[in-house]
């Protein structure tokens, strides 16, 4: 008895550890503090094969802090669409960097 029951708890965790890499958990949130205005940033030079993400306020559960700016590698065929938020009547809604065609 014994023997089928570890047999069948082994049977679930290999299972559990089988799921797609390709899941992603993707939290939103909204908070009622509009974010600071952006800091302007130089951005470097061209660099080949990548794009220059600007920097953005990241909220911290507190307060905003700013997050510099950087480089992200180019994926041909798509357009970067840099971290930003976004109003939603009086609260603020935070929309990660992402690829889009």
């Amino acid at each position: 008895m014994r023997v089928a029951s570890l047999v069948c708890s082994l049977g679930i965790a290999i299972g559990a550890l089988a799921t797609p890499a390709t899941s992603q958990a993707r939290t939103e949130f909204f908070i009622n503090v509009a974010p600071p205005a952006a800091r302007v940033e130089v951005a470097p030079g061209v660099r080949r094969g990548y794009l220059w993400s600007p920097g953005y306020w990241r909220w911290n559960g507190y307060r905003h802090v700013w997050v510099g700016g950087v480089w992200v590698h180019e994926r041909v065929g798509w357009h970067w669409v840099p971290a930003h938020w976004v109003a939603n009547g009086p609260q603020w809604h935070w929309v990660p960097g992402y690829w889009a065609r």
